[in-house]
């Protein structure tokens, strides 16, 4: 039988093995993908510690896949071999919990995930059920689409769905591997957009990224800098420091909004008269559905938006994976497969 290279984690925080697996053979609803690119997320740590819910190991990781159909299973509608593909967080929905039968797949009961509910992108090949799949355009490298797939339809879905219009003011707190980019779709959606992180230093890179203003929060009173633009009609919070994003609250135009896509486990402090007096709102947002991922990939194509990435070769993915979590990296890390 064919084999292939795949890098696993065999038990909950045990360490990263480049090992030798049969090809597998997709079956009926599932595609064979042949892996080009496969981007590393913080949520990756959710293999390697065994933290999500009904994980099991061994356990390949990997929800930012990029590649080319290699072989279809039956009952697969549209997609062939040779299409160029990528599957996101959203891997897969069961069609018949509540969630699904109103169309939100991504809040989907029994969703799956690439890396967690079944093998992922860290390998040459993976499988993955057809409606986990999303279209490549021709104008996106592999390696550059494949943090889109999850860092980049995070911040385009959240935005676009956070009711914003071109002219709004929408500061995007954190400049990391989610504000990067979340930046450059604010801008490109033109909205004023304001750049929130800590230290002068991060200035002109939030300007290049196409920010019009840039506080520093280590400096500045970020609310009340806000308030003298009028406030935020959104503020996307990518930290994971909840103190942080209650600091910023306080600039929040009236029926403004705080929507949250980075994850801390400590609470959002806020007071009552503030969302009440001005109608202002804290909302989370998750990910996306393949749709979104196709959207977010089209955009960026044609808005010029690109992730800020470092590559590395599949057989270095344990040190691909210790500097993106380390915080050395800037932006994304991405492991390739040369395929």
């Amino acid at each position: 039988m064919p084999r292939m290279r795949a890098v696993q984690v065999k038990n909950a925080n045990g360490p990263f093995e480049l090992v030798e697996r049969e090809i597998p053979t997709p079956a009926a609803g599932q595609v064979l993908i042949k892996v080009q690119a496969c981007g590393i997320c913080h949520s990756d740590a959710f293999t390697k510690m065994g933290a999500f819910p009904g994980i099991t190991f061994p356990r390949v990781p990997g929800h930012e896949v990029v590649g080319v159909i290699d072989k279809v299973g039956e009952r697969v509608p549209n997609w062939k071999p040779g299409q160029r593909v990528g599957v996101g967080w959203h891997g897969g929905h069961c069609g018949h919990c509540p969630s699904c039968r109103h169309g939100d797949f991504i809040t989907c009961a029994n969703g799956q995930i690439p890396g967690i509910t079944y093998d992922g992108g860290y390998a040459d090949y993976m499988i993955a059920p057809f409606e986990a799949l999303a279209a490549i355009p021709d104008d996106l490298q592999a390696a550059e689409a494949a943090p889109l797939l999850c860092a980049g339809i995070t911040t385009y879905n959240a935005l676009r769905n956070g009711g914003i219009r071109a002219g709004d003011t929408v500061a995007v707190l954190g400049i990391g591997g989610l504000g990067h980019l979340g930046v450059q779709f604010a801008a490109k959606m033109g909205c004023r957009t304001v750049a929130i992180a800590r230290g002068a230093d991060k200035g002109p890179l939030a300007r290049k990224l196409g920010a019009h203003h840039y506080f520093d929060s280590t400096t500045q009173d970020v609310a009340t800098e806000l308030n003298k633009l009028g406030g935020a009609r959104v503020i996307l919070s990518t930290v994971t420091n909840s103190q942080a994003v209650s600091a910023v609250l306080g600039g929040l135009a009236v029926d403004g909004k705080m929507i949250v896509v980075g994850a801390s486990p400590d609470p959002i402090e806020v007071s009552p008269f503030l969302l009440i007096g001005g109608r202002r709102a804290i909302q989370g947002w998750p990910s996306g559905t393949s749709t979104d991922s196709e959207e977010t990939l089209a955009f960026s194509a044609l808005a010029n938006i690109r992730p800020m990435i470092e590559t590395m070769p599949l057989e270095r993915a344990a040190e691909a994976y210790e500097r993106m979590m380390s915080g050395a990296a800037r932006f994304r890390m991405v492991i390739t497969t040369g395929q």
